[in-house]
């Protein structure tokens, strides 16, 4: 009977180190225990080349679902927005047929890195630290953080947030803002835009910043809320995004927005899209890049 124990007992020892060498093996292969893939530079899924989208008639563009009036779903499950109206003409100029992902302000690089999107237009703005990731296409919007409070409890400066709790969605330019110069900033991070705004109005936070668009337009439908802080930090510029090394997929977008602003496209965009909503609260000369040229 001991024996029988003595080696059950070796079993198990030798059933417990071969699973921690199975887990040591997934690390090192970029996998963590949890089986959540560990997205480091490009070591995901080769990007579809210009020649095998077009063979396959259909281009994945990656955007929001929850981000109105960027990318949205509407009542009828009928993606919408100002980046749905580009990727819609995007695909027509390239002779295919377009399949929106949806994908979360987090997510964005990832779903590039292991290819399960050809491009991102998902208010994705251009920073030095996505560019060692992804590449850019020229840009058609520029865009600043703003902060949306209650109007009851308004805030005017960042410095009024120390600590305070102020609600961001993960992967976002406001987190990178506020956890480098306000580090006092109490950060509330949800995954998706729709549960960040639902936060600010269950009361869980003091504020909320995201992009100056973003948050406008919000402020607008939504009374008793007001953007106290309009422009803070540098003025950025949001581009389409592809794989990086993808450059043929690059450089065809690039052709397209050049070729899109001899027609002032995107100003046609915003008529449709953007002002709606805006109305007199915004201008298109401060929000539109045409033909991918930044005019300050």
């Amino acid at each position: 009977m001991k024996k029988i124990r003595r080696i059950m007992a070796l079993a198990l020892v030798f059933v417990g180190a071969m699973a921690l060498a199975a887990c040591g093996n997934i690390e090192e292969e970029g996998v963590n225990v949890a089986g959540s893939p560990e997205v480091e530079g490009n070591n995901g899924k080769t990007a579809r080349s210009l020649e095998q989208i077009k063979e396959s008639g259909k281009l994945t563009v990656g955007v929001f679902s929850d981000k109105k009036p960027f990318g949205y779903v509407d009542e009828n499950g009928a993606y919408q927005g100002y980046d749905i109206y580009f990727g819609d003409r995007l695909a027509q100029e390239l002779g295919v047929e377009v399949e929106y992902v949806p994908v979360e302000a987090a997510s964005r690089v990832e779903y590039l890195v292991s290819g399960k999107v050809d491009v991102i237009l998902a208010n994705f703005t251009v920073t030095d630290e996505r560019k060692e990731q992804v590449d850019f296409a020229l840009p058609y919007m520029k865009v600043a953080l703003g902060v949306v409070s209650p109007e009851t409890a308004e805030i005017t400066a960042p410095e009024q947030l120390n600590g305070k709790t102020l609600i961001i969605s993960k992967g976002t330019t406001a987190e990178t803002y506020f956890s480098e110069n306000y580090p006092e900033v109490k950060l509330l991070k949800f995954d998706q835009y729709s549960e960040a705004f639902n936060a600010l109005i269950d009361g869980r936070g003091d504020a909320l910043s995201t992009d100056n668009t973003e948050v406008l337009a919000w402020a607008i439908e939504n009374p008793g809320f007001t953007v106290g802080i309009e422009s803070l930090g540098n003025i950025d510029t949001i581009a389409p995004a592809v794989q990086k090394g993808n450059t043929e997929l690059k450089d065809a977008i690039d052709e397209i927005i050049k070729k899109l602003g001899e027609e002032n496209f995107f100003h046609k965009n915003y008529e449709e899209t953007l002002r709606p909503v805006y109305g007199d609260e915004a201008n298109a000369e401060e929000l539109v890049v045409e033909g991918g040229v930044v005019e300050q």
